[in-house]
């Protein structure tokens, strides 16, 4: 199948075609035609199979534009993984003009209320925050037609089940309702016979298994030795880019002061730090910054990276769902992957669990030997000394051509989406559709003007009354 066999509007196809989607993946082939034909869907389906873009592309074609109260919500496990779906959500309707929030703890409640405030089309969130909204009446929920329940089995891991109940209590009965999770424990189950509408059951993991595409070893190792194990397969791996998982934040910090130590291009992220730097670390991870990252399971949410060659399980996880989630992080979309794990003699009962949870035995490993180590050392130490090719932000393709200017003006000055879009299309040469998403808060007005037109308007806007007086214009600095 071809995404034109959808019958999706251009608006849609073409940032389709901007983000390189070439042909459906076959968790896209399932959940688009059924969130099409309002049924209801559980989906078992691996990490790094299109689900996100499965949910997302009828969604962002579904919903109305001219309705300003929220039509779906995607409830997500970490912030992390919210502000994930909330890009991808954004860059898939982005030519349709779509807003989207991302609402998650630890961040300001007050911008988020007043985001909700004005038109907004979806809602991405985790369940805290979510129901910390709706209690106070600021997340109007009366037109919610799309519930998407993201990571399910996550949700379940970390005690969210009773709340993402009081959530779906609280929306229409009359939706669509999709339920995404790697694995189906039985309390999910319920969950799903309890809430949704006879739901079509599919399992892609069975056809394709991630971790069938994953090559996983294991090391016997003792704690104290870790370390030095771990430097002697970084070496022999040599990996373009790694992800180091350890249990605890503690263990996390020693790993990345000792790897600093040794001038490994690396970072950190754990739950511990604040919001602000771990989303510049996941960015700077994204883009290649640097090719080592140390992290607890929180990041094995919301890290979308296509070419991540080696995974280290530092620390053998206790629950052997976080295995696969962490495993996941490599071998995506039909790609190989390596994966490798350290098990001490307090971690063996845990990693005979995953071993049955897989159905299969991981090849027991000797720690290489000093002459490969030796061996190895030149062409490790070359790379390291290489700056990590940058690589372009997903999505950046959709933002060529647009530019977003800034409106000394809001909604003191009882500005209004219909003055804008009628100033901007009293400029020769412009048309509503080169006017893209406009954002109104209270002493400021923000303005996509999109199809390589921004530089123009720029210009045309110093002299150019909005409302009956000239306003300061000016371009702002980030465009999501």
């Amino acid at each position: 199948m071809n995404f034109e066999d959808y019958n999706l509007s251009e608006e849609l196809l073409k940032s389709i075609s901007m983000l390189s989607f070439e042909t459906p993946t076959k968790v896209q082939e399932q959940v688009i035609p059924a969130i099409f034909e309002q049924q209801d869907i559980i989906v078992k389906s691996q990490t790094g199979s299109g689900k996100t873009a499965a949910f997302a592309i009828p969604i962002c074609e579904l919903v109305g534009w001219g309705e300003n109260k929220p039509q779906a919500l995607v409830v997500a496990p970490t912030r992390e993984l919210a502000i994930q779906v909330k890009e991808d959500v954004f860059n898939l309707g982005r030519f349709k003009r779509l807003k989207v929030a991302a609402v998650y703890g630890k961040a300001s409640l007050e911008s988020q209320e007043k985001e909700l405030k004005q038109k907004t089309h979806v809602v991405v969130g985790t369940p805290g925050r979510i129901i910390d909204l709706m209690r106070r009446g600021t997340f109007d929920t009366s037109k919610i037609k799309y519930l998407i329940i993201d990571e399910a089995d996550e949700m379940l891991n970390m005690g969210f089940i009773d709340q993402i109940e009081n959530i779906i209590k609280k929306l229409p009965k009359k939706r669509v309702t999709t339920l995404l999770s790697a694995t189906m424990p039985q309390d999910i189950e319920h969950l799903c016979s309890q809430y949704m509408n006879d739901p079509i059951k599919v399992d892609i993991e069975d056809e394709d298994s991630v971790t069938d595409r994953i090559y996983q070893e294991r090391y016997n190792v003792e704690e104290r030795e870790k370390l030095e194990l771990l430097r002697d397969l970084t070496i022999v791996e040599n990996p373009d880019s790694c992800i180091i998982f350890a249990n605890t934040q503690i263990k996390v910090d020693e790993v990345y002061n000792a790897l600093s130590d040794m001038e490994y291009t690396c970072d950190k992220i754990h739950g511990g730090m604040d919001q602000r730097d771990r989303l510049r670390v996941m960015n700077d991870f994204k883009q290649g910054h640097f090719r080592y990252l140390i992290a607890t399971d929180v990041a094995a949410r919301g890290i979308d990276v296509d070419d991540i060659s080696l995974v280290v399980n530092y620390d053998v996880p206790q629950e052997k769902e976080s295995y696969v989630h962490r495993i996941g992080r490599t071998g995506r979309k039909d790609r190989e992957g390596r994966a490798i794990t350290f098990v001490t003699q307090s971690e063996k009962r845990y990693i005979n669990q995953i071993q049955q949870f897989l159905g299969k035995e991981m090849p027991l490993k000797e720690r290489p030997d000093e002459a490969t180590v030796r061996n190895g050392k030149q062409e490790f130490e070359e790379k390291l000394s290489t700056r990590p090719e940058i690589k372009e932000a997903k999505g950046a393709s959709l933002s060529k051509g647009i530019i977003k200017l800034h409106i000394n003006a809001g909604k003191k000055t009882k500005m209004r989406p219909v003055d804008i879009v009628g100033t901007l299309c009293s400029i020769e040469g412009m048309t509503a559709e080169d006017v893209g998403i406009i954002n109104i808060v209270e002493v400021s007005t923000f303005v996509e003007v999109l199809n390589n037109k921004g530089e123009m308007v720029l210009k045309a806007l110093q002299n150019k009354p909005i409302k009956g007086r000239i306003r300061k214009v000016s371009r702002a600095e980030r465009l999501n």
